[in-house]
């Protein structure tokens, strides 16, 4: 069974950092794309960060540079160092596995993990 679960989220002040974690099993962690995504009140699930088997990256416009994925195959575990975050960086974050699908055609994702920008 796949489990993915995220931690390391709570409540920052604008510049402020966190790096959260996600934690994986179940699966073939290695082959695997791996991705964090977000998802703010009221509206819809955003890409953030995409990290593929062979280590190659992508970010959305809005994190590059403030933002860094990575991943360590030994502990089947992918990181997003998050820093200047932002209040519009506010939201619940998703691990998720880029290279997998579920029978309804959503990528596999884990509870997620809250994260509040705010002074």
């Amino acid at each position: 069974e796949v489990q993915l679960v995220e931690s390391g989220g709570g409540l920052v002040q604008p510049g402020g950092s966190l790096r959260l974690s996600c934690a994986a099993s179940g699966f073939t962690f290695w082959t695997s794309g791996m991705s964090w995504a977000r998802q703010a009140p009221g509206k819809g699930l955003e890409w953030v960060s995409n990290i593929y088997s062979d280590g190659n990256t992508w970010y959305v416009d809005s994190v590059k540079g403030r933002f860094t994925i990575s991943r360590d195959n030994a502990k089947n575990t992918v990181y997003l160092q998050m820093n200047n975050l932002k209040p519009e960086d506010t939201a619940v974050y998703y691990c998720a596995i880029w290279t997998q699908r579920t029978s309804t055609g959503r990528r596999p994702r884990g509870q997620g993990t809250q994260v509040t920008v705010s002074s």
